[in-house]
């Protein structure tokens, strides 16, 4: 029997994935009140966006060394030391913070910190998932760890708004501390096993090498690397949405509103997350990611379509909703046929794909919706007058409107010709499953340039 087989796997993930869950909690309430701390200190929005800026940055630096020691040291004692570390960091952020001598300037350092350490959990998390959950309960693993990030998403702020007025800053910050402590217990009360470093391995290699080694390793494994490409491609045009959201809503609508079409996103990821566990997902990985990915296309062309708040707030909902679902087929592929003594290294580069991605979307969507699409259906702009404009609208907004419309087409067209790829649609049958601790596994090593497939 081999190790994601055994009985007790599912109960041993129950049990972390609590732990996490009150951890995400916690996180959620003290980076909220982080937040707003250093916008009531010097009300700058420079200053505000500047943390998820650094965080952006330090999760950027930190994934090749996160997924180089996932693979190396005990998963068990790195996702420990994780937890101890940011928590620590959270405490001494608390200490400051109750005898006042936080400044907003030490915010930085703390949250390159904080960040830092939490970085190290997300390759040994999953990597540690595929080991003790059945490859049948892979995607409803997924959906469950979704489900508690979007819970703690929804939780956090309202608890720390709660909870600022009566028990101080810091008090808030010192429940984080706790939750960090759960996690830690939970962690420390359960046992799973970390495949073990290949004898041929250099134990003094670089975390570079490390990470060229599972960027190798998706080469050789031509339909998950597809897999990779479309998701970061399907990832960059979401996020230049995401960027663009607000300013969308604020055009026409009240900061009320935003709050209402944000909240319904929020609605949409927590029931899609909790119905994934339930349902366990698509039989069919590959065929439910293309699926999902094609109807997320359809959703953006709606909601840019007309400034109606109801069609925004549906559009929102019904876009997050499917979100867990795509994100699981995808997490669950790579969970079971990428070889566990180097899936630290390959979700590393994974990783770090997803976290370029946001910074590129928000240094491109703003010059693209100020410079070209705004000025297109402003008074008087070069579509206002043609049925483009009388379908959408004109004035403030419906520039980024048609832009969201346009991403949409975009991301449909690169959603059907990776649908073209025989080597992402075969992929489930070519790769076989790599169940259990397999040591002696090759890492795949890349020959000739493939030949580009359509939609490759």
């Amino acid at each position: 029997m081999t190790k994601r087989e055994t009985p007790g796997g599912m109960r041993t993930f129950m049990i972390l994935w609590f732990g996490q869950l009150v951890s995400a909690i916690g996180s959620g309430l003290g980076s909220f009140t982080l937040g707003v701390w250093v916008f009531e200190k010097t009300g700058s929005a420079t200053s505000f966006a500047l943390m998820s800026f650094t965080a952006g940055v330090t999760i950027l630096l930190m994934s090749p060394i996160a997924g180089s020691l996932a693979d190396r040291w005990d998963r068990r004692r790195l996702l420990i030391l994780s937890d101890l570390g940011a928590g620590l960091t959270t405490l001494v952020m608390a200490s400051l913070l109750f005898t006042g001598r936080l400044q907003p300037w030490h915010v930085y350092p703390i949250v390159a910190l904080m960040v830092g350490f939490s970085a190290f959990q997300g390759p040994a998390l999953m990597a540690s998932i595929s080991l003790l959950v059945p490859k049948e309960h892979l995607a409803r693993a997924s959906g469950m760890t979704q489900a508690a990030q979007a819970g703690a998403q929804v939780i956090g702020p309202l608890a720390a708004g709660a909870l600022v007025g009566t028990i101080g800053y810091s008090g808030v910050i010192l429940i984080d501390f706790i939750t960090f402590l759960v996690a830690v217990v939970t962690v420390a009360s359960i046992r799973f096993s970390t495949p073990p470093r290949r004898q041929e391995e250099d134990p003094w290699r670089s975390p570079l090498a490390d990470l060229r080694q599972g960027w190798s390793y998706l080469r050789g494994l031509p339909g998950l690397f597809a897999l990779l490409r479309l998701f970061a491609l399907t990832n960059l045009l979401m996020g230049m949405v995401q960027v663009l959201l607000t300013p969308l809503i604020l055009s026409f609508a009240t900061p009320l509103a935003l709050g209402t079409v944000n909240s319904a996103g929020a609605a949409g990821i927590l029931l899609g997350g909790l119905a994934l566990s339930l349902w366990g997902g698509p039989r069919r990985r590959v065929a439910g990611a293309l699926v999902v990915l094609a109807l997320q296309s359809v959703i953006l062309f709606l909601g840019g379509s007309q400034p109606s708040i109801p069609l925004i707030a549906g559009a929102m909902f019904t876009f997050m909703l499917t979100v867990p679902i795509a994100n699981a087929c995808s997490q669950s592929l790579l969970q079971s046929k990428v070889a566990p003594g180097i899936q630290g290294r390959v979700f590393a580069v994974a990783g770090m794909i997803t976290a370029a991605s946001m910074p590129i979307a928000a240094l491109t969507a703003g010059p693209l919706a100020d410079r070209v699409f705004e000025p297109l259906l402003a008074a008087g702009g070069a579509l206002a007058g043609t049925p483009i404009g009388q379908l959408i609208g004109t004035g403030p907004g419906r520039g980024v409107g048609l832009m969201f419309i346009c991403l949409g087409i975009v991301a449909l067209v690169i959603v059907g010709l990776a649908a073209l790829n025989p080597r992402l649609r075969q992929l489930e049958d070519e790769v076989p499953d790599a169940v259990g601790p397999q040591p002696d596994l090759p890492v795949p090593v890349p020959g000739p340039a493939p030949v580009r497939e359509a939609g490759a």
